[in-house]
């Protein structure tokens, strides 16, 4: 106990005369050679000299080899600082990353013979692999640059950056209203477009009566047209289900005018192929408007029967 007791003195005394030394040597060293290599590496080993000697949890000399750490090499090993300035310390990490420093400024990367260096240099970026490098920018490059530029300018503006011209208040509010009417237009040609897209005659005038459109998906199967029957084929189900006036104007889909069949299921054999020609651009063979043509047949045998 009394010998432990003694070590335990002795290291504060050690601490401390080593404290009283650094309070002393250091601002002097620090006005005088505050930015030298040799102040930097001086003052990583007095720093690793303190936290080697330190207890756990001792804060004191913590705060001490902060000092003596940030005066010599100032802010820029922040993972050194957090580790003095954590609580409690991390002594360990900090000695590693200390011990580490100090290795790399006693081995600093250099060359006995720059010339040389610089020759292996030269001739590893002469390697075919790097022939990109020494290419020169091609147009279409050149031209993404410069939309870019354009772009960040504008952005510039809109952000009120400096550098960039100001813009007066009203010119954004007529900028907003502009874009509102854009989205406006489009939402309402897309929404009133949506059922008459492709539409066969194109120049229809009035709400049509259904049978006209499965005569019109006969006449255009007959000539070989099976994309446009099939449209032919869907508005007439359309108008048979929902009115004369649904293929001109609903802004329902095909596919919401179709669930107010009694059975939405089975009209998909004509659903599915029409939605894959007019939205995914692809062909209908004989077989599938043949299956379309059986499931529009309950909705154009009352109209014709009528007839």
């Amino acid at each position: 106990m009394t010998a432990h007791i003694a070590r335990t003195l002795a290291r504060i005394i050690a601490v401390g005369s080593l404290a009283l030394a650094f309070a002393v040597v250091i601002p002097a060293q620090a006005a005088a050679d505050a930015t030298s290599p040799a102040a930097y590496k001086q003052a990583v080993q007095d720093t690793l000299s303190l936290v080697r000697g330190a207890l756990p949890n001792d804060t004191a000399t913590a705060q001490l080899a902060l000092t003596v750490f940030e005066g010599g090499t100032g802010m820029a090993q922040r993972e050194i600082i957090a580790d003095l300035e954590a609580s409690p310390p991390d002594f360990a990490d900090a000695i590693d990353r200390l011990q580490a420093l100090l290795d790399a400024l006693n081995h600093p990367a250099d060359t006995s013979d720059p010339a040389q260096a610089q020759q292996r240099l030269h001739d590893v970026l002469a390697m075919h692999r790097y022939d990109a490098l020494h290419q020169p920018e091609t147009w279409l490059d050149r031209l993404r640059h410069w939309i870019n530029d354009r772009i960040n300018d504008l952005l510039n503006i809109f952000r009120r950056e400096s550098g960039s011209l100001p813009l007066p208040d009203y010119v954004y509010y007529i900028l907003g209203a502009i874009g509102v009417a854009i989205v406006a237009v489009l939402i309402f040609s897309s929404t009133r477009g949506r059922l008459r897209e492709g539409s066969a005659t194109g120049s229809s005038t009035g709400p049509r009566a259904p049978a006209d459109y499965f005569a019109e998906a006969d006449r255009l199967a007959a000539a070989g047209d099976r994309i446009g029957a099939i449209r032919s084929l869907c508005a007439g189900v359309a108008a048979t289900l929902a009115g004369e006036r649904t293929w001109e104007g609903s802004p329902l889909t095909v596919r919401e005018i179709f669930q107010h069949a009694a059975d939405p299921g089975s009209l998909r054999p004509l659903l599915a192929p029409f939605e894959a020609a007019v939205y995914g651009g692809r062909d209908v063979d004989r077989a599938t408007y043949e299956m379309a043509v059986q499931v529009a047949a309950p909705f154009r045998q009352p109209k014709e029967m009528a007839a």
